[in-house]
């Protein structure tokens, strides 16, 4: 995932009205031209003159990916802008490199290896909110490499994101947990993320952002590897509106982010099913995974299965002679759906009964939660199925 700021789209003509009409010209001629005059201006003694060149690569890498190659030389004079005391000269600069760094994993490296990390991470502390948000978006964008994510990390880069996760502006808390969903990818960035105790920021966030975001998308992509271990299932549970906030986007997330929000909720009942299925079963999460199962994609409906089978009242098999209970007929169809030939029909009946019951449930589930304490839960053979990490 890539920073957003550059990619507004623009025209790759021009146009003139002489009082006869529109005539049309195309820039493509004149980009070489305009590249070398950057880069003229850019290694130029004179600081005007610089900042003119950060503002012209700027404007001439918005959306070309052919002038960023081009202009691939710019990357060490930038760099050396930001490190010079002239505070006007950073966020042109910045902005000058994030875009020659879109799309562009060979710039995206050069940028790293010239140096511009140590700069940029200390624009997260400015309290010039315009620059820490660009130094964020950089962050973000230079964080999709694979290359760059253990030195982004070992260069102490993430307690300062999780600080703008906590203390931002919005979109600069938007762009972190996208910086810190890239960085989690690496192994060993992963519990350096954990220590930093992210999860009520990344929690706030949810809260708040639409649940068919990116910004959604990120944050439960983020919880779902967490929760991996002990320490992120504990800090989930904990935090007041946490499992509600993942089962939301379970139930009104994008396809991709809800896959992210039934495993983070999968993965914690395997876990210890005795220890997290009366906190998931408390927020309603039976509706949002019965549309899964039907409306998902093949990874959700296998979870999704999955999780209303632990989510059963008992860890044992029901008796074949109990009554038909909403989930029993749930499991029997959920059973039938991989046949061919009742693949259709049983998933239309399905998504039926999901339309129909759908307030029904809701109510059978607040009742269930008035009844059924932890005290009521049978507590042999329920060990955790995964161990804690």
């Amino acid at each position: 995932m890539e920073s957003p700021h550059s990619l507004s789209p623009s025209s790759s003509s021009s146009y003139s009205s002489d009082g006869g009409g529109v005539s049309f010209e195309t820039e493509e001629p004149r980009t070489p031209l305009a590249v070398r005059r950057a880069l003229k201006l850019l290694n130029s003694g004179e600081s005007e003159l610089r900042l003119q060149a950060a503002r012209d690569i700027r404007r001439l890498t918005k959306t070309s990916q052919r002038c960023r190659r081009q202009l691939a030389d710019a990357v060490g004079p930038l760099v050396s802008m930001l490190r010079v005391d002239s505070p006007e000269s950073h966020e042109p600069a910045l902005l000058a490199l994030l875009n020659l760094a879109v799309k562009d994993e060979k710039n995206k490296i050069n940028i790293v290896e010239a140096g511009a990390l140590e700069p940029i991470i200390s624009f997260l502390k400015s309290q010039n909110l315009n620059l820490q948000e660009s130094a964020t978006a950089s962050l973000l964008t230079l964080s999709a490499s694979s290359t760059n994510k253990p030195i982004i990390s070992a260069c102490g880069a993430i307690p300062l994101l999780v600080e703008i996760l906590r203390d931002g502006s919005p979109q600069a808390k938007a762009d972190a947990v996208m910086a810190l969903s890239n960085l989690s990818t690496h192994p060993n960035n992963l519990s350096i993320i954990l220590e930093t105790n992210p999860i009520p920021f990344i929690v706030d966030l949810l809260k708040t952002c639409k649940k068919s975001s990116k910004t959604a998308e990120k944050c439960c992509a983020l919880i779902e590897s967490l929760v991996d271990y002990d320490e992120g299932r504990t800090a989930l549970t904990s935090e007041e509106g946490g499992v509600l906030a993942v089962v939301e986007v379970l139930e009104s997330g994008t396809l991709q982010s809800r896959e992210h929000a039934v495993g983070a909720l999968l993965t914690m009942c395997q876990s210890d099913r005795c220890k997290y299925r009366e906190p998931i079963l408390r927020e309603g999460v039976i509706p949002g995974l019965l549309e899964l199962t039907v409306q998902g994609t093949p990874k959700s409906q296998s979870k999704a299965r999955i999780l209303l089978q632990l989510l059963r009242e008992s860890p044992y098999p029901r008796s074949e002679i109990q009554p038909d209970t909403l989930e029993n007929i749930v499991c029997n169809i959920i059973s039938q759906i991989d046949g061919d030939d009742q693949s259709g029909k049983a998933k239309k009946m399905l998504a039926e009964m999901v339309q129909v019951s759908m307030e029904q449930s809701l109510r059978h589930l607040q009742q269930r939660a008035l009844v059924c304490t932890p005290s009521d839960l049978p507590i042999a053979g329920c060990a955790s199925e995964v161990s804690s990490k």
